[in-house]
């Protein structure tokens, strides 16, 4: 029997999940089947998996192969497990030992010539496999600095499978950098300062008491007097965020899909203004089998500007 494993996580909301990757190469027909809950994403990952392994100058089994991701019952999506479901299925054809894949965590998605892709949700992902005792990872180069933020992760970033595929037969490139962990918030200053406001010293008072005590701001006037002025400068009055805030802010961010590149950290409270005709799954977020956090819970830990809320509970109410 050629039975070999891999680890992966699957991201579930903002939570990750620890998913067992195991390929079996049979006789019989060649092809790929893929077990275990499998959304359309994922199910194009044979193709992918297929072209990646080929192009990387890697002989793909001709067997029967099958590739379960478990627990079974746990929804899986997205394409983050290509780069696991390559390790096995070369691990079951003992391309690679399979020992070299015990207690390794494999995150990203692998394009049709062997490049790791960036995926969504690494910084809830390295945690759920730290939380686990898992301590080794590999992910994209491109998200090395926001797997990096985890306390106690040995981060792994790689450039392609062949690189990967050298590591797991120890005989790591040189080219391969581990990146520096981030230990500390470093806050960028605000972008925007209540200074910038003329006059209005009524309101500027408000936004400031309501920075100082954590509370709900009301703005009611004539267009054109600066109310969407001082809103947008109420974060410049809040505090940096700790590091437990900002690495939840962060995770909610990542799962979006709306981290900044370059910015592996979120250190400033976040601001969102969504228009009075948004949509409540816009709002509040949306999904099938796969939740991704709205402008509500992207403001987590900052300020949540509903401008003509009038109009905004209406829209609301109709979609009701």
């Amino acid at each position: 029997m050629a039975l070999a494993r891999s680890l992966a996580v699957a991201v579930v909301g903002i939570e990750g999940h620890l998913v067992e990757v195991e390929a079996d190469l049979a006789n019989g027909l060649p092809g790929l089947t893929l077990i275990g809950l499998p959304d359309a994403a994922l199910h194009e990952a044979r193709d992918r998996v297929r072209a990646a392994v080929v192009n990387s100058r890697e002989r793909w089994p001709d067997r029967r192969i099958t590739v379960g991701l478990f627990p079974a019952t746990l929804p899986k999506s997205g394409s983050a497990f290509d780069l696991a479901m390559a390790a096995a299925i070369l691990g079951a054809a003992g391309a690679v030992p399979r020992a070299a894949l015990v207690g390794r965590i494999l995150i990203g998605e692998l394009a049709l010539d062997g490049r790791l892709r960036p995926v969504r949700g690494v910084l809830p992902a390295v945690l759920a496999a730290v939380g686990a005792g898992l301590e080794r990872i590999v992910v994209p180069a491109s998200n090395a600095r926001e797997a990096a933020l985890v306390p106690g992760a040995v981060i792994e970033p790689m450039h392609d499978l062949a690189g990967v595929l050298d590591l797991l037969r120890g005989r790591p490139r040189l080219d391969q950098v581990l990146p520096e962990a981030v230990t500390a918030v470093r806050p960028d200053p605000p972008e925007l300062d209540l200074s910038d406001v003329a006059g209005q010293a009524r309101g500027r008072l408000a936004a400031e008491v309501a920075a100082a005590g954590g509370h709900h701001l009301y703005l009611q006037g004539p267009p054109g007097t600066g109310k969407t002025m001082i809103a947008e400068r109420l974060p410049g009055l809040l505090p940096a965020l700790d590091t437990a805030a900002a690495l939840e802010v962060t995770a909610v961010h990542s799962v979006a899909g709306v981290l900044p590149l370059g910015e592996p950290l979120v250190t400033r409270p976040p601001f969102r203004s969504p228009h009075h005709s948004a949509t409540p799954a816009a709002l509040v977020g949306s999904g099938s089998s796969v939740i991704r956090p709205g402008l509500a819970s992207q403001a987590h830990h900052g300020v949540l500007f509903l401008d003509e809320s009038c109009k905004l509970k209406y829209t609301l109410w109709n979609a009701n």
